[in-house]
């Protein structure tokens, strides 16, 4: 008979400590949810930050790489979407995106100089080195690499990812753009809201 009470104890004593980390998992999944939840209700990009010369518009937006684990992962598994973003969390990506204002495909010769060709393997491959990021603590980061997302002409605009890597999530940032391509000078956009700011 005692031995059957000591197994009821210890099944006891496994069964409580389990229910209670189970409790501990549900809270940590429900805060993730609320973080990802209030960065979805802001429309998951930080404000436009606009500037235009001449006859076209350079817009700089912020995107958390949140959205593009969510987007890869799914929202099945938040917490291997939350420990895959607190290993990346230093990496920033920035939509950049050129727009003229009639429209027209900035690709061209009248706007690059260059033949069509030469600018499409400019945006893929040579646009990184005109990017840079200096944060509130004054690093200045080169930009790590560019994805030219190709609208073979049916947009109206030509878009760029940038990525940065080795930024605090804290940290507020500065986007210079030393325009090599259209030659329209130094722009600098200047990032006002951070997301850990927001998610909390």
């Amino acid at each position: 008979m005692r031995d059957i009470n000591k197994i009821f104890w210890l099944l006891f004593i496994f069964a409580f400590f389990s229910c209670k980390k189970g409790g501990d998992d549900n809270k940590g999944d429900s805060e993730i949810r609320d973080r990802y939840f209030n960065l979805e209700k802001i429309g998951w990009k930080s404000r436009q930050y606009i500037q235009k010369v001449d006859d076209i518009g350079f817009i700089a937006t912020e995107v958390p790489i949140q959205y593009y684990l969510l987007k890869d992962k799914g929202n099945e598994n938040l917490l291997l979407v939350d420990s895959l973003y607190e290993e990346n969390k230093k990496e920033r990506v920035i939509e950049f995106t050129f727009q003229q204002d009639e429209e027209k495909d900035l690709l061209a010769k009248d706007f690059t100089g260059m033949d069509y060709t030469s600018a499409v393997k400019y945006m893929s491959f040579g646009l990184d080195k005109d990017f840079y990021v200096v944060t509130s603590k004054k690093d200045t980061i080169s930009c790590s690499g560019v994805t030219f997302e190709r609208s073979y002409k049916i947009a109206p605009y030509q878009k760029v990812l940038l990525f940065f890597s080795g930024i605090d999530p804290n940290d507020r940032i500065q986007l210079v753009y030393n325009d090599y391509l259209f030659r329209k000078g130094t722009l600098k956009f200047k990032f006002k809201d951070t997301y850990t700011k927001i998610a909390l």
